[in-house]
């Protein structure tokens, strides 16, 4: 953990306060898992956030021509998952909205009709993986992205990199909008937990029982149902990946 809300580690290159702004985590939620909950509510705690939006994507841009869970169980299943978390809310700023969402427009649609109680210098505070981080480079407008919003990078099994000296390397200029978190790594997988449930297998203590009630009263991910490998959103590759840059990973936004 870190210290006073608004504080973070040394490695944080962010002098801006972030006490008051909102914390915005997207994905596919193909579920929502306890993972997702763990880092939202460490990112709300240590940034002193007033809050924490969940956007599910209708269709995310990697997934394209690719079979996803309804958009409507996704939604349902994050809404029982943060139900009794007053900080939590779903946004469905792209899942009402055709087409593949980009991040940065998402971004600039929520700025511009901002969630309240709303504090302008805080602002928004978007929130990843190191390991989708490293994949920056891919997503449509990263620049654009960065001048929107900050980004709050959590750590993620088996990437020791540090994020402020990513983006200094990458994006010289903008190392002043990475706040680096000590967040929880569960290491939870929602590809590995569809896996799961589809095998006949617990997933308890992976997913909220409000969400495994959900799961196997819809009969989510049995048998026959069509599953693929994760890319999760914000993982995304927002755009296809430019010429020697890094390919898109995953990240923790299943």
């Amino acid at each position: 953990m870190t210290g006073a809300p608004g504080t973070f580690p040394a490695t944080a290159a962010c002098d801006a306060p972030t006490v008051g702004g909102w914390g915005v985590l997207g994905g596919t939620f193909d579920p929502v898992h306890c993972a997702h909950l763990a880092i939202a509510e460490h990112t709300r705690d240590a940034l002193g956030l007033a809050g924490v939006l969940f956007v599910p994507a209708r269709v995310p841009p990697h997934k394209i021509g690719r079979e996803i869970t309804p958009i409507a169980d996704r939604i349902a299943m994050v809404e029982h998952a943060i139900a009794d978390n007053p900080a939590f809310h779903v946004s469905r700023i792209e899942a009402d909205r055709d087409g593949p969402n980009y991040t940065v427009d998402t971004i600039e649609r929520l700025l511009a009709d901002p969630p309240k109680p709303w504090n302008p210098t805080a602002g928004l505070i978007f929130i990843l993986s190191v390991e989708a981080l490293l994949g920056l480079e891919t997503w449509h407008a990263p620049e654009a992205l960065l001048r929107s919003c900050r980004l709050a990078v959590v750590p993620r099994r088996g990437y020791p990199v540090e994020p402020v000296a990513w983006v200094a390397e990458h994006f010289p200029g903008f190392e002043d909008r990475v706040i680096a978190l000590d967040s929880p790594d569960l290491g939870h997988s929602a590809s590995a937990i569809r896996a799961q449930v589809a095998a006949g297998q617990s997933v308890r203590y992976l997913v909220p029982p409000e969400v495994e009630a959900y799961i196997l009263v819809h009969g989510l991910y049995r048998p026959g149902a069509p599953d693929v490998p994760d890319v999760p959103a914000r993982d995304r590759p927002d755009a296809a990946p430019r010429a020697g840059s890094t390919p898109a990973r995953r990240s923790e936004a299943e």
